[in-house]
Formats: C-alpha cells, sequence, structure tokens
C-alpha cells in the first residue's frame, strides 16, 4: 500500500496536480508517521505557495531541527513572506566554521570509498561488504546535508541583502559555493550583483575545489570538475582575461554542443559590448530573442545595444509589447525608461527608470539610467547622489565610481574626479573608457606626461581586448592635444591625422590639426585644414579665428604686406599692360572682318566673364 500511494502521490506531482499530491500524501503520512514524508508533504504545500501552511506544518510535527534540509525549508518559507529576522533566527546568523573544512574532506572520502567499492572485491564474507555499504550510505548522506548547509548559507546571504547588509552578504554567498562548488544560486547573485571586481572574481574561481565534484567514475569527476569550471568562467567579467574566457566558450561549444546555449550566447554578446562591438552583440541578443522572446536575462544587454544603435522604432515596438504582457517585470519598465531616453524625452524616462528600481531595488540597470536621467539635463548635484547610491548598492562594479568622476570633472572638481576615478581603477583596471577619463584629469591637471602614459595605454588595451578602433577616436584625438601643448608638434600631428583618416570629420580636430601646421610654419596647410573645419560647422569661432591667423601669417611669408605703395604700383602697370594689350587685339580685329565675328566675340567674351564670376562668387560663399 505504501509503495502505491507513493507511487500516486509521485505521479501527480509530475503532472502539477498538487492538490492529489497533498490528498495522498496526508494519507500516506497517516499510514507511515515518517519524518520524510511530513517533509515532503510541506515542500508540496510551498511549491502551491502555501508558505505559511508549509512553515506551520514543519513546526506542528517538530521537523524544522529535524535534518538541515527542514531547517532550509522552513528558512526559506519566512523568507517568501519577507520575514528576514525569523529566517535568520531559524538558519543562524553565521556560517558554521567547521563546515568549510568537513565538506571537503567529506566528499573526498566519499569519492574514494566509491571508488573501492566499485574495483575491489571483498574477500573476507558478506560482513564486510555490508558494513562498507552502510558507511557509503553515511557518507552520501553527510553530502547532502552539506549541500542544505551550503543552501542555508545562501538563504543567508539573501536576508543580509534584503537588510541592506552587502558585505555580510557577500561573504554568505563566498561561504555557499566554498562549501558546496556546485551552490549555483549563490554564484550567481555574486556574479550577476556586482559584489566582486574583476580581480575578486577571478581569485574567487580560482579558490574554488572543484575537485570536489563527484560522479560514478574518476574520469567523470574530473570531466565534470573542468566543466563546471568552464561555465563558471563564462560568468565572470568580461574586463579580465578575455583570452581565457574564449578558450572557455569554445571548448564548451565544440566539446558539449553548447555553440547554441542562451547562456554562452549572452556571455558572448556581454563581451562584444564590452569591446563596444554593438552590432555583433545586437545580432546575437536578437537571434536568441526571436526563439525565447521574454527571456528577461537576455533584455538589459539587448536594449543597451538597440540604445547605442538609435533603433527606436525596435524599442518602441518592444516596449509596448512587454507593457502588455509582462507589466510585474522591472525589465519592461526598463525598456520603456530606454525608449523614452533615446527620443529624449528625460522626464518621462526618469519616471520609468525609478519604477524599475522600486520593484527590484537590487536591479543595476535602472539605478544606472536614473541617474543618467539627472546627467543628461547637467542636475550634476543629483545626478552624483543616484550614482552614489548605485556604487553602494553594486560595490564590485567601476561604473558608478566611474560616472561619478565624470560629472565631478564636468563641473571641474577635478580633485574628487581623480579620487573616484582611481577608486574605480582599483576595481577595474583594463577599462579604456576610465582610462580615458583619468587621462583626462591628468591633462587638466597640466601632468601631461602622466596624460599621455594613460591615453597610450587605454588605445593599448581596447588593441588588447579587440575593441572597434572608431570607439576610441575620442581617445586618440585627447592624446594628440596632449602632445600638442608638450610641443611633440609630429607626433600630435600623426595622432589628428589618424583621427580624420578613421572618419571623424570634427571641426575642433581641424581646428587643432590646424593649429599645429600654424606651429611648424605649414601656413597654407593650415588653411586647407581649417577651410575643412569651416565647412563642417561654418560657425565656428575656434576655426574663423584661427584661419584668420593663418592668412595673415601666409601673407606675411609671401611678402605681399612689406611694401603695400610698391605692390599697388605694380598692378597697377600690369593692369595698364594688360588694357593696352587687349586695345591692341581689338582694333587687328576689327581691321581684319567684319562686325558680325567681332559681335561673336564680343558675347563670348562676356560669357567667359560670367562664368569666372560665378566661381568668384561660389568660392566666396
Amino acid at each position: 500500500m505504501q509503495r502505491f500511494l507513493k507511487d500516486w502521490r509521485q505521479d501527480a506531482m509530475n503532472k502539477h496536480q498538487y492538490d492529489s499530491a497533498i490528498f495522498i500524501g496526508d494519507k500516506l503520512l497517516a499510514l507511515t508517521n515518517d519524518p520524510n514524508d511530513a517533509f515532503w508533504l510541506a515542500q508540496v504545500h510551498f511549491s502551491t505557495g502555501n508558505y505559511s501552511r508549509a512553515l506551520t506544518f514543519l513546526e506542528k510535527h517538530k521537523l524544522i531541527d529535524h535534518s538541515p534540509a527542514c531547517r532550509y525549508l522552513a528558512a526559506h518559507c519566512c523568507i517568501k513572506q519577507n520575514k528576514f529576522e525569523d529566517a535568520l533566527a531559524t538558519l543562524g546568523d553565521k556560517t558554521p566554521a567547521q563546515l568549510l573544512g568537513n565538506s571537503n574532506k567529506s566528499r573526498r572520502k566519499l569519492q574514494h570509498t566509491s571508488g573501492n567499492s566499485r574495483n575491489g572485491v571483498h574477500k573476507k564474507g558478506s560482513s564486510r561488504t555490508e558494513r562498507k555499504e552502510r558507511s557509503e550510505d553515511v557518507e552520501r548522506e553527510n553530502t547532502s546535508d552539506i549541500k542544505y548547509e551550503a543552501a542555508m548559507c545562501y538563504l543567508r546571504g539573501i536576508c543580509f541583502a534584503k537588510q541592506n547588509s552587502y558585505d555580510r552578504a557577500k561573504e554568505c554567498y563566498m561561504d555557499a559555493v566554498r562549501i558546496d562548488v556546485q551552490c549555483f544560486e549563490a554564484f550567481d547573485q555574486l556574479m550577476k550583483n556586482c559584489l566582486l571586481s574583476p580581480d575578486e572574481e577571478w581569485d574567487f574561481l580560482e579558490s574554488l575545489e572543484f575537485d570536489n565534484i563527484t560522479t560514478d567514475s574518476t574520469d567523470g569527476s574530473q570531466e565534470a570538475a573542468q566543466f563546471t569550471r568552464m561555465l563558471y568562467t563564462t560568468r565572470l567579467s568580461k574586463y579580465k582575461n578575455p583570452g581565457e574566457f574564449s578558450n572557455a566558450v569554445e571548448s564548451l561549444s565544440q566539446h558539449y554542443n553548447l555553440d547554441s546555449n542562451p547562456d554562452l550566447l549572452l556571455s558572448k554578446a556581454e563581451l562584444l559590448f564590452t569591446q563596444c562591438r554593438f552590432k555583433q552583440a545586437l545580432a546575437i541578443t536578437s537571434s536568441v530573442l526571436e526563439i525565447d522572446q521574454y527571456n528577461f536575462s537576455f533584455l538589459p544587454l539587448h536594449l543597451a545595444c538597440l540604445h547605442e544603435l538609435q533603433r527606436t522604432n525596435t524599442l518602441f515596438l518592444l516596449s509596448h509589447r512587454l507593457a502588455d504582457l509582462h507589466p510585474e517585470e522591472p525589465a519592461t519598465w526598463l525598456a520603456v525608461g530606454v525608449y523614452y531616453l533615446s527620443i529624449s524625452q528625460i522626464a518621462e524616462a526618469r519616471r520609468y527608470f525609478s519604477k524599475a528600481s522600486m520593484m527590484n531595488p537590487h536591479f543595476g540597470p535602472a539605478w544606472i539610467g536614473f541617474a543618467h536621467t539627472f546627467a543628461l539635463e547637467g542636475e550634476h548635484d543629483q545626478a552624483i547622489s543616484a550614482y552614489g547610491t548605485a556604487a553602494r548598492l553594486f560595490q564590485g562594479t567601476h561604473l558608478p565610481q566611474l560616472f561619478l568622476g565624470m560629472q565631478h570633472l564636468q563641473l571641474h572638481n577635478l580633485n574628487l574626479a581623480h579620487e573616484y576615478l582611481t577608486t574605480a581603477h582599483t576595481l577595474c583596471r583594463t577599462d579604456p573608457l576610465l582610462l580615458n577619463e583619468m587621462g583626462v584629469v591628468f591633462y587638466h591637471l597640466d601632468h601631461l606626461g602622466e596624460a599621455v602614459h594613460i591615453f597610450l595605454q587605454a588605445l593599448a588595451i581596447a588593441k588588447e581586448i579587440d575593441s572597434d578602433p572608431k570607439a576610441w577616436l575620442a581617445t586618440r584625438a585627447n592624446l594628440g592635444h596632449a602632445y600638442r601643448r608638450q610641443h611633440q608638434w609630429s607626433l600630435a600631428l600623426a595622432e589628428f591625422e589618424e583621427v580624420l583618416r578613421q572618419g571623424q570629420r570634427d571641426a575642433h580636430i581641424f581646428c587643432a590639426k590646424g593649429l599645429v601646421l600654424l606651429e611648424i610654419g605649414r601656413g597654407w596647410d593650415a588653411i586647407v585644414a581649417l577651410h575643412e573645419a569651416l565647412s563642417v560647422s561654418p560657425q565656428d569661432p575656434v576655426a574663423t579665428d584661427l584661419l584668420a591667423r593663418a592668412l595673415d601669417e601666409n601673407a606675411a611669408e609671401q611678402g605681399w604686406g612689406e611694401d603695400s605703395e610698391r605692390t599697388d604700383e605694380a598692378l597697377e602697370e600690369a593692369f595698364g599692360v594688360k588694357r593696352e594689350e587687349m586695345s591692341r587685339r581689338r582694333e587687328r580685329g576689327l581691321r581684319r572682318g567684319r562686325g558680325g565675328m567681332d559681335k561673336g566675340k564680343g558675347v563670348r567674351m562676356n560669357e567667359g566673364a560670367e562664368d569666372s564670376m560665378m566661381i568668384l562668387s561660389d568660392g566666396e560663399e
């Protein structure tokens, strides 16, 4: 009968017929009075969303202290009801110290005994075999308990995060993965919420005991350990070790047929985004969303690519569809906010970014977008406050500190800007944008040597990570300005010409090139460059002033202004000679022919004069 009821109960669970499962599970518990059946019934109540009933059921049958699994379920019920203090009371405030060491020994012992039982032959009777099997069962039970202990560390981190104690939450998540390297929920919280810097992420990965993963064979355990390590590698920050990331993705794609797996595609798209290759990143995110259009993990990156490429129509359609079908998702209102940001309706964008951040206070893209709206309107104080909140919530990412530094740079608070940018640099040393901003600060502080070094480092890193060269033309232009102020004219001219060669027709770049050409005495080339600047921006005051200066210097070089009277006399004499020649030609023509031919010549001369005047007029315009 018990076997019959258990099969019936399991069949109902497989069909998600929870009422049937509860009905049969209750009868089975009455027959067996087994704590395992009671725990199973509490899990069914949890699955139906009856968290209060599940917790009461565990307390009624005194199961909370029965095993780590029951304590985990009770704490999870409290968290689902937002009773974080009660959950911490059930879990305890601290991770038991002995777990961090004993978990490794227990797993290695289990792996060793499992291998012996498979490969060994027992010669001293069945009693020794039975004792060994009982020992293995105990070890497996201990391993199961360790997994639940790791899961409780994860829940402890959730509670601390909800209480805004992010340092303690980070430690709990890290303890959970140290105890059980397969506790992906805790690892995902560390990566998704940017609780570790890129350096800390890679150091943490190196510290994990992947060899503790056990399977049915030793070779299988080693393969599983390597596989898990590669999966975790794809989740790390893309600002460091892109080569190792690419190797992991390639191995997973070739050997495990994961080339079209959404998680790996998301990692590839994130790498392309950090390289400023927005079109390629958008192609990947679009391909995934065509198959699974409500994969919300892809949406923040997909929206960022659409914003960078100014695909406002696509943003409009996507945000409307999400608002109709998934109004309960924070990513929906993030999409609406990004759309309004793209069409420069800043106030509306701020409202929807705020709504997304209120729905999920740990939603990083919403906080960054909310702060951007103040920055775009020049509300620097409010932008600094919003970026400061993001920096407090997401301690492992350098972006809020970078944006804080950029705001203070716009306010000409150079010391504060330098402080924030230095803090960001300690978190991430391989972001070319951050290095560019640091170079600008050094430039304004007149530390030109350090500015040149930082700009060169930014361009070198951009090349190393295979970033789009056109994304860093501003950095190259800044490098040219630093060379110009150091009077390294040839180097400055080379940088400005490289910027123009790559297609950036900017009036300021032409002005800078013209100024350098003036300094090295190439006045005519400077005039040409400054005319190019005025063709791009006809009202540019800098180009106008520099062009006047270039024309004066060029005139002085040609000697046009040294003796104006002598020059006028020479011009008058030349014009007189021309007049005499024209008169003689006209007289010869009158003597040779008739008036018709002379009239025709006169018409042709007048047409040529008109043409020359039209060209002159066009040149003046």
